[in-house]
């Protein structure tokens, strides 16, 4: 993807833009490519957009995702990885403890079994008997009492620090699945639950796939500057918050570009949740309190598909996509659902953009 190729677009928003620009690259349309586009059309790395445009017009997928590991996973991976390794070395140490006190106990048992071997023979005088029996238990009882006590305290010290650990690693993973803006989960968040949809066949039915996409707002952008539009993109989210369930997931998959996954609901049921929240937004006032500025009206488009009407999460992406495209070139502010005969017409209209 070079300069030239996105200056050709005359999409106005930069989601379709960076759609046209995979498009044409023949590009898979899941959201960690998704990442990769938009950030190299936005021009904040440079060097990443100039490898990204290194690999022709036909990348594989194996060289976008080494890219996307490069810029976008190393130090998060990294600090996951050392609270893994901590983790393990005190399960390690517990373990040994356990592999200590266990011998202890051998040691006990068996001066036990020799004490009574002792007490059991003939040929010793009863007041030996008792005295050595006496001398030997107290010994072996004192010496692994002592040790137990010992191995107690060392086991809650571990214990302690391996939840140390454990909470750090949870607050790892916590950030590298979290968009910093937003606070909603990320791309790449959403990449893995998408995926998680199609591990449960017999709901496919009955889950939908919404994505919504802020009209003109790259028009935001350019009139009040990128502070006023990470405002708006942070109280979308906030909004989204709101109006949806707890148990709907929620992402920031692209740029303006919000990502719904609704399960347990049919295709009418999703659709009324989803004009739920274009509604709700459409009638948000967005002003500045302190200088009266009205940023208004903020509307979403969203396009909506049943994961049944998919093979894989690629194909149900590609056609929630074009369900959106459909509610942006039908004027904006409205949701549209996907059918098979968008596709066609859909293909039709980007063969008259290429031209």
């Amino acid at each position: 993807m070079t300069s030239a190729t996105v200056q050709k677009v005359s999409v106005p928003d930069i989601a379709a833009q960076v759609t046209h620009a995979m498009r044409i690259m023949g590009v898979a349309p899941i959201p960690r490519n998704y990442e990769l586009f938009y950030e190299a059309y936005i021009g904040s790395n440079p060097k990443l957009t100039r490898e990204l445009a290194a690999l022709g017009s036909r990348a594989a997928q194996e060289e976008l995702d080494v890219i996307g590991a490069q810029y976008f996973g190393h130090h998060r991976v990294e600090a996951i990885n050392g609270a893994h390794t901590r983790i393990v070395g005190e399960l390690e140490a517990l373990l040994q403890l356990l592999r200590q006190e266990q011998s202890s106990l051998e040691s006990y048992n068996q001066l036990l079994d020799e004490t009574y071997v002792r007490i059991s023979g003939k040929n010793a005088a009863s007041n030996e008997i008792l005295k050595s029996a006496i001398d030997v238990l107290s010994e072996a009882t004192g010496d692994t009492l002592s040790f137990g006590k010992e191995m107690v305290e060392n086991v809650t010290q571990s214990s302690r620090e391996m939840d140390v650990v454990r909470r750090e690693l949870d607050e790892y993973k916590r950030i590298a699945s979290t968009d910093s803006l937003t606070q909603l989960a990320n791309r790449r968040a959403f990449d893995d639950k998408l995926a998680a949809v199609f591990n449960s066949p017999m709901t496919l039915n009955v889950t939908a796939l919404v994505l919504a996409d802020i009209d003109h707002f790259k028009k935001i952008n350019d009139t009040y500057g990128h502070p006023v539009g990470d405002k708006i993109l942070a109280s979308v989210a906030s909004l989204l918050r709101t109006h949806l369930r707890k148990d709907i997931f929620i992402a920031r998959a692209g740029g303006e570009e919000f990502a719904m996954i609704i399960e347990g609901n049919t295709m009418e049921e999703a659709r009324t949740i989803a004009e739920r929240i274009r509604v709700a937004l459409e009638n948000t006032p967005f002003k500045n309190s302190r200088t009266g500025v009205n940023y208004g009206p903020v509307t979403i488009s969203l396009g909506l598909c049943m994961a049944s009407e998919a093979d894989g999460p690629g194909e149900l992406y590609s056609n929630v996509d074009i369900a959106l495209y459909c509610a942006k070139n039908g004027g904006r502010n409205r949701t549209v659902v996907y059918d098979d005969g968008m596709k066609k017409d859909f293909a039709k209209n980007w063969l008259i953009y290429r031209r």
